[in-house]
């Protein structure tokens, strides 16, 4: 098993790590899923490089990764708004729209139709990322500057979630047959 598969396994096997984190009983609990939540992301973004940069793209890795990603994303998702530190809206609309996409990308492949992500795409990852980091460290950059940052920002990564999700579907209408 090459690196890259190994870093998306071992982002898999965070996902477990960073829900036990909200059950430790320690004030600093949030910090530490954080850190988790974060180290797990870094595991996304070094996968897809090595694996580009050394040509070991792998059909383990083509189907692994955007699984390990969507696990990370909804198991945080579904922490914060257990923990009443998100509203349900935004988590459905961003899992929702991880649904729809997948399914739209299975039809396509099964039609031999394999369809690369877009900037809108990496973009909406990145936000949604950085939403997460901003509201489980809410309570330190509230105090910093006085403000509820993560949610303006999982606000903007749900824009971009419907964005990148919308222009997804049109720019691969084609790819699937509505008939």
């Amino acid at each position: 098993m090459n690196l890259p598969n190994k870093l998306t396994l071992l982002r898999i096997l965070l996902v477990p790590v960073f829900i036990a984190c909200f059950y430790i009983g320690v004030p600093w609990k949030l910090y530490l899923a954080g850190g988790v939540f974060f180290v797990a992301y870094l595991t996304d973004i070094l996968d897809g490089q090595i694996a580009r940069k050394q040509k070991i793209v792998t059909d383990f890795g083509k189907l692994m990764d955007p699984i390990a990603d969507k696990l990370l994303t909804a198991s945080a998702l579904v922490m914060l708004v257990g923990e009443q530190m998100l509203a349900p809206v935004p988590a459905f609309i961003i899992i929702a729209r991880e649904f729809i996409i997948s399914g739209f990308r299975l039809v396509s492949a099964g039609n031999g139709s394999v369809i690369a992500a877009s900037w809108l795409g990496k973009t909406k990852t990145v936000t949604q990322c950085v939403a997460i980091l901003f509201i489980l460290f809410d309570d330190l950059i509230a105090k910093l500057i006085g403000f509820p940052l993560g949610t303006v920002v999982m606000w903007v990564s749900v824009f971009f979630t419907v964005w990148s999700g919308v222009d997804y579907i049109l720019k691969n209408k084609g790819a699937v047959s509505f008939r």
